[in-house]
């Protein structure tokens, strides 16, 4: 299922070009995939930390295709993928669209850890959610 929320370029994030500064399209895919594991999977990050699970990245790539400007009103999608190896992993296609087009894409990729250190793992609420979501091929 393809999640998707709106979002608007603030002021602070635009540089001297008059662009938005790359270091700022992964926040607002963090903003969307936050909400999209809130909201859709039901793991609420700050719950989970309190009772000892941390979400954390694993890696991420990130593609730039069109610059965002000043006042620009977009979109950021979250889709979920499961890996194709069955690793404790989660992996999020994430897109930027302005008037239709991409303008940013990339795959962040996600596990579990105990906060108290320890292996990667998916607590068993995540497994069930990703049995049913498609494999990411590379």
């Amino acid at each position: 299922m393809k999640y998707s929320k709106e979002y608007m370029t603030q002021d602070e994030h635009i540089d001297v070009q008059g662009i938005m500064d790359g270091l700022y399209y992964p926040f607002y895919m963090e903003y969307c995939r936050h909400q999209y594991i809130d909201e859709v999977l039901g793991f609420n990050l700050e719950n989970e930390a309190k009772n000892g699970v941390n979400m954390v990245l694993s890696g991420y790539t990130i593609s730039f295709l069109r610059s965002l400007k000043k006042g620009d009103t977009f979109t950021v999608t979250c889709e979920l993928f499961r890996d194709k190896n069955d690793a404790p992993k989660i992996h999020f296609k994430q897109s930027i669209i302005l008037n239709g087009k991409v303008t940013t894409k990339a795959t962040f990729t996600g596990t579990c850890v105990p906060a108290t250190g320890g292996r990667p793992y998916l607590p068993e609420s995540l497994q069930a959610l990703i049995e049913d979501a498609p494999i990411l091929e590379d």
